[in-house]
């Protein structure tokens, strides 16, 4: 039996490439808003508005995509590699499914953007943008069954070193055909787009150009032809698919639609909103990847039928979650009127930024916890109940209860915050409560 400190290095040792891989997505966001930035404000008001709706269709897809990845850790764990071609070979074919349905979906979604009362020119500029990043949606998903798949087999680091060299890509294209430079046009923000949908194809490339050079252990074939439909295997990766693509929606929802309200109490609010809220989310990509290497971890031991080792991992990792997350709490204490200047210089946005980042100390701790219990509970695939308790914690208590302080309480933009706070905390708890009955009940079924 594994005590829990080697519980803990393991799910470390899998976490740390994937929580870089995802701050490289957040990097490939800040380059394109710096360098839209430097053509105009109506530009990177329209790149905002765009890529808030278009995040709200991409963390369906990711969540779609995730469900191949425990599924192929409890296989590992249950020593049935037979299963592996089948498992991926249906992700890919609903993943391919599911970007040109998302695609089509965020098409639909940019023709709406008349209709939400921004300005004529921030509508014009929007909606080419918003089709062209839904275009990239189609290489995200395939590329996605390949990261997650292998990620199922605990081998991360490949993904994390190709979105880290598409950072630089994703930079070198925009500073072509955003501006025009070496005899391509002059695009602007459409050529923003163009470049995210250049970086991500590279992705795919550079990642299926791996896997072909590099034999895997087990000796994994990505075939994909002839076309084979299996239905369990279809009815189980949509059974955890979709519930973790609603998940990830109820929660990034639930923060759009705050970023909406504190818009209502005026500009300056929402500039506090966007400096605290984009340092909160880079500690966020952090602890995203604990909550996925405890997904494969958790898959492993319940793929063993171990259940002492399933409830080991599964709290080794929330506790690796709640003391990474505390240290950052602790930072942004500390750091609280020194890390909003990094972003404005304005005072009155400062003061509010800094008082959100007090709120938003306490609060990681929750959202830590919130994640990884996601994670583990994935790794159970215990899906609906956990989409259940999303969509309470955001939507019945989170969102209403900051409705109430910001607007009733007439507390502003910091009561919209202690809303979020509230409902972070429920969510954490139930989840934790959560796994700590299911992996009870687990061990009675499998005695």
């Amino acid at each position: 039996m594994k005590s829990l400190r080697i519980h803990v290095r393991e799910t470390a040792r899998l976490a740390y490439p994937v929580s870089i891989g995802q701050i490289g997505y957040i990097m490939m966001g800040v380059v394109d808003s710096a360098m839209v930035g430097q053509i105009g404000y109506d530009y990177l008001a329209a790149a905002s508005l765009a890529n808030g709706i278009f995040f709200l269709t991409l963390v369906v897809g990711v969540g779609i995509s995730n469900a191949v990845t425990p599924l192929v850790a409890i296989s590992i764990g249950a020593n049935r590699r037979e299963e592996h071609e089948d498992l991926f070979k249906n992700s890919f074919y609903i993943n391919l499914i599911s970007g040109i349905a998302l695609s089509s979906f965020t098409f639909l979604l940019a023709e709406g953007i008349a209709l939400l009362n921004q300005p004529k020119e921030v509508v014009e500029l929007a909606i080419p943008y918003t089709k062209i990043l839904g275009v990239s949606l189609i290489p995200i998903m395939i590329f996605q069954s390949y990261k997650q798949f292998i990620e199922g087999m605990s081998i991360v680091r490949p993904a994390m070193v190709i979105t880290l060299l598409a950072n630089i890509v994703n930079a070198a294209s925009n500073y072509v055909y955003i501006y025009g430079n070496f005899g391509f046009p002059r695009m602007e923000l459409n050529g923003a787009g163009l470049a995210t949908f250049t970086s991500r194809t590279f992705m795919l490339v550079l990642l299926i150009y791996f896997l072909k050079r590099k034999p895997l252990k087990f000796n994994t074939k990505f075939n994909i032809i002839p076309f084979s439909v299996n239905k369990i295997i279809v009815k189980k990766l949509l059974s955890i698919g979709i519930p973790s693509g609603l998940q990830f929606f109820f929660e990034a929802g639930a923060f759009t639609f705050a970023a909406f309200m504190i818009g209502w109490l005026g500009s300056k609010d929402l500039a506090a909103h966007q400096i605290a809220i984009t340092i909160a989310s880079i500690t966020y990509m952090i602890v995203l990847g604990i909550s996925t290497s405890s997904a494969i971890r958790v898959g492993n031991a319940v793929g063993a039928q171990s259940i002492s080792e399933t409830r080991r991992a599964g709290f080794a990792a929330l506790l690796m979650g709640g003391i990474v997350m505390l240290f950052f709490a602790l930072n942004f204490i500390l750091l609280n009127q020194l890390l909003p200047k990094l972003f404005v210089n304005e005072f009155e946005v400062l003061e509010l930024a800094a008082s959100l980042l007090i709120i938003a100390a306490f609060f990681q701790l929750f959202d830590g916890v919130q994640a990884v219990g996601l994670g583990i509970l994935r790794g159970l695939t215990d899906v609906k109940f956990p989409t259940a308790v999303t969509f309470f914690s955001y939507w019945i208590i989170g969102i209403p209860f900051g409705y109430y302080l910001g607007f009733g309480r007439e507390l502003g933009v910091v009561g919209v915050w202690i809303g979020l706070s509230v409902g972070l905390a429920t969510s954490a708890s139930l989840l934790t409560f959560r796994f700590n009955a299911k992996s009870k009940r687990h061990i009675h079924q499998n005695r």
